[in-house]
């Protein structure tokens, strides 16, 4: 073959590369002694532009979903419950969590959702109230050890001071995001208010100013 021959032949092999390279599946093509490797497209299983339900979800996404799929009490309900238990109370805390396993229990057994709740009393004790969050029934209800007269004050003075009940914190929280309360904390001057949604299982916490009832803060935790 001759040079020019040579010539004619790489520049059309060229010409051929460069079209085939904006094909999705590219075909590298090799020297012109013939040889070629095949090279796929990127595989979209890695890719996070699927629907949600599509994704696998982290290890806290998972658990909230199991939670709250178990569950039969919304917070509401279980707050009134606790707060009921207790003579002048004022709720201060609720969670969504896995019951504790009972001291002296041979095996762990199926788990069970329960509301972890702290109620304050008329004079700013603490009382820990479990309830049940598929039966609503209170499994435990106690004084928290070791306050002193301080503690008891300073407890009181924070549920007097909050204008804002939190209900109407939680109300303010899903009006945003649409989803399952599964905490609210009063927290000095704000209520902190999770809100998982059900479709991606990630949790967004408001923190909502207890005189003013304006949200102060926003995060969402999306692992």
């Amino acid at each position: 073959m001759t040079a020019q021959l040579r010539l004619r032949t790489v520049s059309v092999a060229a010409a051929v590369c460069a079209a085939v390279a904006s094909a999705p599946l590219l075909t590298a093509c090799g020297d012109t002694g013939g040889s070629r490797v095949a090279a796929a497209a990127p595989s979209p299983q890695g890719s996070r532009s699927g629907p949600a339900s599509q994704r696998r979800h982290t290890e806290d996404q998972a658990e909230r979903q199991a939670l709250i799929q178990a569950t039969k009490v919304p917070w509401d309900k279980a707050a009134a419950t606790a707060v009921g238990g207790v003579e002048g109370g004022k709720l201060t805390e609720i969670e969504l969590r896995w019951a504790r396993a009972a001291v002296g229990s041979p095996s762990p057994g199926p788990r069970t959702p329960e509301w972890d709740t702290t109620v304050a009393a008329g004079d700013g004790t603490a009382h820990t109230v479990r309830v049940d969050a598929v039966t609503g029934k209170v499994t435990e209800s106690r004084v928290d050890p070791g306050q002193d007269p301080e503690d008891k004050r300073e407890l009181a003075a924070r549920v007097g001071a909050a204008k804002v009940t939190p209900q109407q914190a939680a109300k303010t929280a899903t009006d945003r995001t649409k989803g399952t309360i599964t905490a609210v904390e009063l927290d000095d001057t704000v209520w902190s208010v999770d809100v998982v949604t059900t479709n991606d299982w990630y949790k967004t916490t408001y923190d909502i100013d207890t005189r003013s009832g304006k949200v102060v803060r926003e995060h969402v935790d999306r692992d």
